[in-house]
């Protein structure tokens, strides 16, 4: 590896990490101008003392500084030190206990822009933003609910239970289900505090999302279908508020598909749907994608973990493409994964492959950072009797699986 293409490595974790170079040397023993030296590619780090100090520092290996695999997936991905600055936040009573001239005022507008910029990280699937946005955006929604009242105090409660479903659902992805349970703990005790419709539901998919995950699926099931019939009543024509009621039904239909209940998930699926009609055509909510697509992309996921992989594929030829492609990659990407895992079950390889691979040109977080997705990638692959197209061999080698 190239000096100059080491010093890029070396200026992105660094930054990354959210150090200084001062800081990076201070932890290296070295000078700021040392660091400098290494990023601009005029010194070479070729020792492998100096590699392993640096690496340290950046709480990195060595191979994602000098190995392009490696160093390839490890910028794609959330990794540990991430996880671990989220769940020092969640456990982290400063913001709520501190004294309150250490605080500085709450500036909403601030906040809104953030938390809108996490969440449109979630949406592409950019789950190392989301590593490095989440621990400080909880704290400055926790310092704003804890300063604020009336209305203002209302709305920093509702970015922080955003931010704290956000920190679930990414945490989730990765099957990091202790800090997870945290997180969406956190939401729903606030969210019983304000007693709002809006905090209460996007709290209650949390803590759903995480039962499911953790195979309390009868438990995920009477949750979100309680929260709904409670939330019934207070539907008007605002899409806010449908959006949020339609997403409390469909992670109720998969819990109920993934205990194997296919009557109580297609029934889910119906009133999702109806629910989705009463909004325009190509509605699809700015932040949970909710609309009549979605509902679709749902169904699909349903019918594979009930384990009818024809019956899902078949049901993947009604999809509109055109209404496909306007969701947010996120969606497309797991909607790929789901028919990837479809055509294998209906013991198709070849379109599983290329499904798998399309998954992995829209978002390659979801595919080469994800359990499921590595694990997909690997099933794939060793199939009995299936020779995998070079694509996906190529693909394992990046992930890091042995081909």
């Amino acid at each position: 590896m190239d000096s100059r293409g080491v010093g890029q490595r070396v200026r992105y974790w660094r930054t990354r990490r959210g150090l200084t170079r001062q800081q990076l040397a201070d932890l290296c023993d070295r000078s700021n101008s040392w660091v400098d030296k290494i990023e601009a590619g005029q010194r070479n780090l070729v020792r492998l003392p100096m590699l392993e100090r640096v690496a340290t520092a950046l709480n990195i290996e060595v191979a994602a500084l000098t190995e392009d695999d490696a160093a390839e997936r490890a910028a794609q991905c959330l990794d540990g030190t991430e996880v671990r600055a989220i769940r020092a936040a969640l456990g982290s009573y400063d913001a709520l206990l501190g004294p309150l001239d250490s605080a500085r005022d709450p500036d909403l507008g601030r906040l809104r822009q953030q938390v809108d910029h996490a969440c449109a990280a979630w949406l592409s699937s950019h789950f190392t933003v989301m590593g490095q946005v989440l621990p400080g955006l909880m704290g400055e929604a926790q310092a704003a609910v804890r300063t604020l009242d009336g209305d203002d105090r209302l709305e920093a409660s509702r970015h922080l239970v955003m931010t704290y479903r956000l920190a679930t659902s990414t945490l989730l992805k990765f099957e990091t289900t202790d800090v997870a349970w945290l997180a969406a703990d956190r939401a729903i005790n606030l969210a019983s505090q304000t007693g709002d419709t809006i905090c209460l539901a996007r709290a209650t998919r949390s803590v759903a999302r995480a039962m499911t995950q953790t195979g309390q699926l009868a438990e995920a099931v009477d949750l979100l279908i309680a929260m709904a019939d409670r939330m019934e009543t207070q539907i008007t024509d605002d899409p806010e508020l449908t959006s949020l009621y339609g997403m409390l039904l469909l992670p109720a239909e998969i819990a109920a598909a993934s205990q194997g209940d296919a009557a109580t998930a297609l029934s889910l699926h119906e009133q999702a749907d109806a629910v989705a009609r009463t909004l325009a055509p190509d509605f699809s909510h700015r932040v949970t994608a909710f609309g009549v697509t979605n509902v679709e992309l749902h169904r699909l996921a349903a019918l594979v973990r009930l384990h009818e992989g024809a019956a899902a594929v078949a049901f993947a030829q009604t999809i509109d493409p055109a209404r496909l492609n306007r969701l947010p990659r996120e969606r497309r990407a797991n909607y790929l994964l789901d028919l990837a895992e479809a055509h294998r079950q209906a013991g198709n390889p070849e379109p599983a492959i290329r499904a798998l691979l399309d998954a992995d040109r829209i978002a390659p977080e979801e595919v080469r950072c994800r359990p499921v997705g590595k694990q997909l990638v690997n099933d794939l692959l060793k199939r009995p009797g299936t020779r995998p197209l070079s694509e996906l061999s190529q693909l394992a080698q990046r992930i890091g699986l042995s081909t």
